[in-house]
């Protein structure tokens, strides 16, 4: 849980705060309030104007947790001293910020400022005595943009913690009528962080409105995204952050599906799905194209269009980091140490994630950014040549599985059919000219089945047989 020393401003703001709310109590006059949840409970506090110049953003907010490593500069400035100018405009820059890409501005930023510019602030954030926002933030760094001069905020009790205003941040961002939720990270650190304090994970999923089955998939994620980023670290200085994996929110979630279907029967061969899947989420495959990674998808297809980096994983052998073990994300268990296929597919998909943070990372020399973007763009090359033989296959083992599933839904009408004459007959309804007719028509389906077949199946069992001879009768 992060907490922060109190700001600069922090005695001063008290006083004005406690000046202002005290006139606004004053006899004769109607206060504004704002009803806040706290530990399960209701509290009313007092809503005043606050200065904008005066009040601080909130470097702990889970708005932006995720974002925050996005220049690692000023990241170790914002840890350093949050209140500081620098630190105070980076995490200003975060807040209008897209989460996948805090340089350019998010479009849901741009539309709270035209919100604001036309109807003005409907509803008041909230703030410490200090003048530390709690909820708001968003709202005061487009109040800023705007150029207007206070804010209208719920002051919390002076007592407050800073984990009670964690607490207090999450619930109101937790409330089914939030117009603009977390993004998908910041969820996941949140969920986290409640684990982290003790909370039953029924309890968490319940706040957050999911299944407890829902709850340990996100958090299955987040340790996926945890690892993946500690493997990413590369010996110039440059590492992915959270909010590098931002935009694939769906393909993670299908990448725990497989996973756990396929790891219901071979650990080994789940781990190695993983490895291959994050290779190809890290090069931004969708998901519509990363869901043909299965099992077999290494030996069969990626070893041969990804040779280089095969061989470069072969020939490092114990050089690679190789644990004793494979550890399950998001679960304290460890299995036996990964097999030959399993450590270069680590090494592999090393590869990719440090060559990934070097093109991202600000602080390389340009020549080290271009090599890596050059190793980014044939990986991209080979993975896609992988991806399009493995969906061919797939194609045409669906093409091959649905023309019997057809036929075998034509034999259960034919059998519909042996009923429905056997009662026609009982009945003296049959009409036999349509029959006759419908039989003829069966004939002609047959005698065209069998001359496909008879072109292009080269190893006759006893149904094509019977099929072609059928048809020359």
């Amino acid at each position: 849980m992060l907490a922060f020393a109190l700001p600069p401003k922090g005695p001063e703001n008290t006083e004005l705060v406690a000046r202002r709310l005290h006139e606004s109590t004053e006899a004769n006059k109607i206060s504004e309030t704002v009803t806040v949840e706290w530990n399960g409970r209701p509290i009313h506090v007092g809503v005043i104007d606050m200065p904008l110049r005066d009040v601080y953003y909130n470097p702990a907010t889970h708005r932006i947790r995720a974002q925050r490593d996005h220049d690692p500069d000023l990241a170790r400035g914002l840890e350093s001293d949050p209140w500081s100018v620098e630190s105070q405009e980076y995490l200003d820059r975060l807040l209008r910020g897209k989460p996948a890409n805090p340089d350019e501005t998010d479009p849901d930023f741009e539309a709270l400022l035209e919100s604001l510019r036309s109807v003005d602030q409907q509803e008041p954030g909230l703030m410490t005595h200090e003048g530390i926002l709690v909820n708001g933030n968003t709202r005061a760094a487009a109040l800023r943009r705007l150029g207007r001069a206070s804010i209208r905020v719920g002051v919390l009790p002076s007592s407050f913690t800073w984990d009670d205003i964690n607490a207090v941040e999450l619930t109101l961002q937790l409330r089914p009528d939030k117009r603009r939720d977390y993004s998908y990270i910041n969820r996941l650190i949140a969920m986290e962080e409640q684990e982290l304090m003790g909370r039953e994970e029924a309890d968490i999923a319940r706040d957050f409105h999911i299944q407890l089955k829902t709850f340990r998939q996100e958090r299955w994620i987040l340790g996926v995204i945890r690892d993946m980023i500690e493997r990413s670290a590369t010996p110039e200085g440059a590492q992915l952050g959270l909010s590098d994996f931002e935009g694939h929110q769906e393909n993670l979630k299908e990448l725990h599906r497989t996973y756990e279907k396929v790891r219901a029967s071979s650990q080994e061969k789940a781990e190695r799905v993983k490895e291959n899947r994050i290779a190809a989420i890290i090069l931004d495959f969708a998901k519509t194209r990363t869901r043909v990674i299965g099992e077999d998808f290494q030996g069969t297809y990626l070893e041969g269009s990804l040779p280089t980096l095969f061989e470069a994983a072969g020939s490092s052998g114990k050089s690679t980091a190789e644990p004793a073990g494979i550890s399950i994300p998001g679960l304290s268990v460890t299995v036996a140490p990964p097999s030959d296929p399993v450590i270069r597919a680590r090494a592999v998909t090393d590869q990719i994630l440090q060559a990934r943070a070097t093109w991202s990372s600000r602080n390389v020399p340009d020549t080290v950014r271009e090599a890596a973007q050059r190793e980014i763009a044939e990986a991209r090359k080979g993975m896609r040549r992988a991806l399009d033989e493995a969906e061919r296959d797939d194609r045409l083992r669906k093409v091959r599985q649905t023309t019997a599933e057809r036929l075998d839904d034509a034999r259960a009408s034919i059998d519909q059919s042996v009923s429905d004459l056997v009662q026609a007959l009982g009945s003296n309804s049959l009409d036999e000219a349509s029959f006759d007719s419908a039989l003829l028509r069966v004939r002609s389906s047959l005698a065209k089945l069998a001359r496909q077949a008879s072109r292009g199946v080269s190893t006759r069992g006893e149904g094509v047989s019977w099929l072609i001879k059928a048809s020359e009768d």
